[in-house]
């Protein structure tokens, strides 16, 4: 109501200049002020002010259509959030206050008062015992009991930095300081000053004599003054070609009340236009909070506010960005969306939906230009010698993040599949080849050999047991690069991310693994046939499926691979994990497990021709089963390679 009629006078003076007067009439402004010995609250705007006219029209009317229906609903116990939802916004202020007044003078006409007990009758008359206002309206609640606590000065200050911290006029609260003032001494307190003083020279005393003031003190007095509480300027309103680094950093701090050194990693400032216009401020904090990933499907509140034409409405919308942007800190502010309805109708409107789509766009442009930004992800780049000095700043700025977000790009891949492609261009992880670095899947792609159709990649606990992996013997002879995955959301991750531009993701770990073609592949089947099928049947209570020849090993005897669409041997070991797991369930995805023989390695070489000689022999199956079961453990740091002479 008040900004609305100051932002009215404000027009009307682009045509009539002499509309917004002179003096203090003149200062477009809110003021607050406390009556506390009668429990008045009023707030007082310098705006257009209303006619006898327009008090009946605005706030008679509805007075008699719509206070019952909302005073009825309080009665009830309603949902008292449900504010506008009978065209009454006004009329909140019964929800505090028991009697209203509404005194309001405009250029047009007298000044004129309007007062109701929201009992479905009011009253206007010519105001002739109030202050003159000039111009404006200010409206007088007499408080409720139970509504006291907004005659404090701090709940006031509170809610106004809360709500309309960033509105464009500024608001005033009368409030009261304690400052210290110089008053006289009292006769007492001078006595015992001349008692205490010693004996002083003749000079000095002439000296004293000459520049004798009076004694004073210092106490403490309480005044009133006019304090101004929305300092804070909303930049996201300015172009971000005129905001300067200091003053984006100046504002996260503010906004994240977080007054450390460390500024946000990156911010994203933007407008949007057409049938939903807003402007948003984004910023990608310097680190993770503790609790991000442990609250994560738990979390109610959000870390972006919700502002209609600058005023708070709320930092609890779940859709305007979704679970795993909520590390995200920022500022939405819109003039489409309608400003005097309750949160839960808010949340139903239909510009919500489209506000989200192109946060959701522009947070990730944010982000991939963070990573287009640092040199140490693109140093291959050539630039310019005044382009490596401004990027310097910047180097490990993406790593830097990937370590306190990289989970929560992941999390996407996951739960967005609309921006699935969008988010894997953000995946970093560390391969075979990128010697403790981090490299994104198109550096991978760049790097794949001639003919190679999938992207190679292993799950495990750790850099260091992958690198010891079996699964990657042949796949290092042969040159192939192999990514790394040691987060146990990886697991998941692979579950979702089927391919990336037009290649396919191979577990290296599951059957299915092509290396190109293999001449001798086929005769080395027939050759080792009679061993396959003699395993298959020795091992056939140990849960293998069927035993084939390997493509995979180099120095391993042999190792047991997973169905294409089965658990991995660490995600086995991750579910098993798991408090509440379900070991039926387990069963069913573990899926069909295959042994892998090595027909190169001389253990096996020596048992097909044991078996040649006598197939029925039980010490034979044993060293079988010994052999199987010794690579199951592969894969563990500590296992130490096969004795030959042992087995």
């Amino acid at each position: 109501m008040h900004l609305m009629a100051l932002d009215k006078i404000r027009f009307l003076t682009l045509t009539d200049k002499e509309a917004l007067g002179e003096g203090d009439t003149a200062k477009l402004e809110i003021q607050i002020k406390l009556d506390k010995e009668n429990k008045i609250l009023s707030i007082r705007d310098r705006g257009v002010g209303m006619t006898k006219e327009d008090l009946i029209k605005n706030l008679g009317t509805i007075a008699k259509s719509g206070t019952s229906a909302f005073v009825e609903k309080m009665q009830t116990g309603g949902d008292l959030n449900l504010i506008g939802q009978f065209g009454v916004g006004f009329y909140s202020v019964y929800l505090v206050a028991d009697y209203v007044e509404v005194v309001s003078k405009h250029n047009d006409d007298k000044q004129y008062v309007w007062e109701s007990k929201a009992d479905g009758s009011f009253a206007i008359s010519e105001d002739t015992w109030n202050e003159p206002l000039g111009r404006g309206t200010e409206i007088k609640l007499h408080l409720r009991d139970e509504a006291k606590e907004y005659l404090e000065e701090g709940k006031l200050k509170d809610l106004v930095k809360k709500y309309s911290e960033f509105i464009n006029f500024p608001i005033y609260l009368w409030a009261t300081k304690e400052v210290d003032v110089e008053v006289p001494a009292d006769e007492e307190e001078s006595s015992e000053e001349e008692e205490s003083t010693t004996e002083r020279t003749e000079e000095e005393e002439t000296e004293d004599d000459e520049e004798k003031k009076p004694k004073t003190k210092t106490v403490k007095e309480t005044t009133t003054e006019w304090e101004l509480l929305n300092d804070m300027k909303a930049v996201w309103l300015r172009s971000p070609k005129e905001v300067t680094e200091e003053e984006y950093a100046k504002f996260y701090h503010s906004l994240a009340k977080d007054f450390g050194d460390d500024k946000p990693m990156t911010w994203s400032h933007f407008s949007a236009e057409g049938d939903v216009e807003f402007k948003a401020l984004l910023f990608v904090p310097p680190k993770a909070p503790h609790d991000l990933y442990e609250s994560y499907y738990n979390a109610n509140k959000s870390n972006l506010k919700l502002y209609v034409r600058r005023v708070f409405i709320s930092d609890e919308f779940d859709d305007l960005l979704p679970k795993y942007l909520s590390f995200l800190m920022g500022i939405v502010d819109s003039d489409t969306l309608p400003l005097n309805v309750s949160r839960e109708m808010l949340q139903q409107h239909s510009s919500l939906k489209t506000i989200k789509k192109k946060l959701i766009r522009k947070a990730l442009d944010m982000i991939r230009k963070l990573a287009e930004e640092d040199p140490d992800e693109y140093s291959n780049k050539e630039k310019t010698d005044d382009e490596k000095s401004a990027m310097e700043e910047k180097k490990g700025q993406y790593a830097k993040f990937w370590n306190e977000f990289g989970k929560s790009v992941k999390l996407g891949i996951i739960e967005d599949a609309t921006n699935r492609n969008r988010l894997a261009k953000l995946l970093r992880f560390e391969s075979s080849k990128s010697d403790g670095k981090l490299v994104s899947l198109d550096e991978y792609i760049s790097r794949m050999k001639s003919g190679q159709k999938d992207i190679f990649y292993l799950t495990g606990s750790s850099k260091e047991q992958l690198e010891k992996s079996p699964f990657l013997e042949q796949l290092t002879k042969k040159n192939y690069e192999v990514i790394y995955f040691t987060d146990p959301v990886d697991e998941y991750l692979m579950q979702y991310l089927m391919d990336y531009e037009d290649k396919k993701f191979q577990n290296v770990s599951k059957e299915g693994l092509k290396l190109g073609k293999d001449s001798k592949l086929k005769d080395l089947k027939e050759s080792f046939k009679e061993l396959t099928d003699w395993w298959k049947k020795a091992l056939d209570t140990e849960g293998i499926d069927s035993v084939k020849i390997s493509n995979r090993l180099h120095n391993t005897p042999c190792v047991v691979v997973t169905s294409k669409y089965g658990w991995s041997s660490n995600m086995e070991k991750i579910m098993q994990a798991q408090t509440l797991s379900d070991a039926s369930k387990q069963a069913y995805m573990r899926g069909k497990r295959v042994l892998e023989i090595n027909p190169r390695h001389p253990i096996i070489k020596e048992l097909r021709d044991k078996v040649a000689q006598d197939s029925d022999s039980e010490g034979l199956k044993q060293t079988a089963r010994l052999v199987e079961k010794e690579s199951g453990k592969a894969e563990e740091p500590e296992h130490e390679q096969y004795d030959k002479d042992e087995l």
